[in-house]
């Protein structure tokens, strides 16, 4: 990761500085203040679907202990952080009756955040479906789906939106679909090659539905914005041919171009259409009428980079999930990492010029929208010695990547913000709390809190805008 390293950047005046979270990964008091069940609840408590059978019962416990995390973002200068809300907190059976207890719970984290001059990010679903909807309704295989979760946001924007600024409707919903209806790897733990495409278009037409509502009904007063988050890896060619140009370009469609394709273009690409066939849905009128251009600024989570390669029909075979290949029999797509690439400790390597490279092709391919990183990071085997924890290695990634980060924007993209993953180490979904991508660490059985070096050192990056 040299080539960033060498070079010191100073990032605008007016760049948003963040750090993000998400409610079943910290929260904890799964069962408290009148919250209902989500399917990661009863997925955790699923014998052999998590690591070493452990769940976000508790986990960092950021719904008793909210005052003090805030105290620590003040601590650290933040002035942007992005959480997400649990659906089934605010409204347990993901229909019907609102629960006022969860919603006091987030309007009160919300009113600590700007008493203390950091500005909220919310996140509407990140991963935590009211159980009652999988289990009465099929969950994101329903088309009425969009309906529930329109419901859901407009009881958000109601009691929030007063003083919550910026709304994300869906994080990932690459992994809500891949992982959770392709691979049973995720909640709901479903296994096939046909639901993940219903997943998508299921979930694309809840944000539109979503953002419709927020756009018509509440913006206009409110005076906030709406987008989405969606994750993406970079997919490098293997070698400089034209198959394996053309299959990484697959790749990338087949990930990110299946979701922002929608957004900002009116349709699934081309690709998707003839590979997918009947599998893929279609969008109606309305559908599209909701959808393209629902989204006031990109957002885009992005960690990591793999090379492309053409495979054969029948060649192309699943990998680890979390190499996040997705149906690569649809793409006929290899997927490979250099040796010689550093690896984070979940075995993601360290590539921060596909970051750039990203960037520039989401300008190039939609039209230069405002894009936000709304997640970047790294875990790394963090220990405790004598008080303190030093990450030198999560430095030198959110180094590395910001300074390619800073060349997209030299280069013309609009990168507008900026949020480092994690505020502090959570329960890792099915991998449970063996990986730690905190800039705060967390002993889970005391729930103290203590700032690693990366924390003061990214404090330093936002007061100033300078990375060196």
């Amino acid at each position: 990761m040299s080539e960033a390293k060498a070079r010191s950047v100073r990032f605008p005046a007016d760049f948003s500085w963040g750090t993000a979270t998400s409610s079943y990964q910290i929260e904890g008091g799964w069962m408290e203040g009148g919250k209902g069940l989500s399917i990661w609840d009863a997925f955790s408590h699923t014998p052999e679907k998590t690591r070493n059978g452990e769940t976000g019962d508790l986990t960092s416990d950021h719904f008793h202990r909210y005052k003090e995390d805030v105290r620590l973002m003040r601590e650290m200068g933040l002035k942007n952080y992005r959480f997400s809300i649990s659906w089934p907190r605010v409204q347990p059976l993901g229909y019907g009756k609102e629960n006022l207890e969860g919603i006091r719970f987030y309007s009160s984290l919300v009113d600590e955040l700007l008493d203390n001059g950091i500005t909220p990010w919310v996140t509407l679903y990140h991963w935590d479906l009211p159980l009652a909807l999988a289990l009465e309704h099929d969950g994101w295989l329903n088309p009425k789906i969009a309906d529930f979760f329109a419901r859901y946001a407009e009881l958000c924007f109601k009691h929030l939106g007063d003083r919550v600024k910026n709304w994300i409707t869906l994080n990932e919903p690459w992994v809500v679909s891949i992982l959770g209806y392709g691979f049973g790897t995720f909640a709901p733990g479903r296994v096939s090659t046909s639901e993940p495409y219903v997943v998508a278009h299921n979930l694309l037409r809840a944000h539109g539905q979503a953002a419709e509502l927020y756009h018509t009904r509440y913006q206009p007063g409110q005076k906030g914005r709406i987008g989405m988050s969606n994750n993406c890896d970079w997919r490098e060619p293997l070698t400089d041919t034209p198959r394996d140009r053309d299959a990484a370009e697959r790749a990338r469609l087949f990930f990110l171009g299946w979701f922002a394709d929608p957004l900002y273009r009116g349709d699934y690409p081309a690709v998707m259409r003839e590979r997918v066939g009947e599998r893929l849905p279609r969008f109606s009128q309305e559908d599209v009428r909701r959808i393209h251009r629902s989204c006031d600024f990109f957002g885009l989570n992005h960690y990591t980079t793999l090379y492309a390669a053409h495979a054969a029909p029948g060649e192309a075979v699943r990998g680890n999930p979390y190499d996040n290949g997705g149906l690569v029999e649809d793409q006929d797509v290899k997927l490979s990492a250099d040796p010689n690439w550093a690896k984070t400790s979940m075995g993601w390597s360290m590539v921060p010029w596909g970051c750039r490279k990203l960037l520039l092709w989401i300008s190039d391919r939609y039209a230069q929208p405002e894009i936000i990183l709304t997640e970047n990071g790294c875990s790394s085997n963090d220990v405790v010695v004598e008080g303190k924890v030093h990450d030198p290695a999560r430095i030198e990634f959110l180094r590395a990547y910001l300074g390619e980060a800073h060349r997209a924007i030299e280069e013309g993209v609009k990168l507008r913000g900026y949020f480092a993953w994690s505020f502090m180490d959570n329960f890792e979904w099915a991998l449970g709390f063996a990986m730690r991508f905190g800039l705060h660490y967390v002993d889970y059985a005391t729930g103290k809190r203590i700032p690693k070096s990366s924390a003061k050192w990214f404090a330093k990056v936002m007061q100033s805008g300078l990375v060196e």
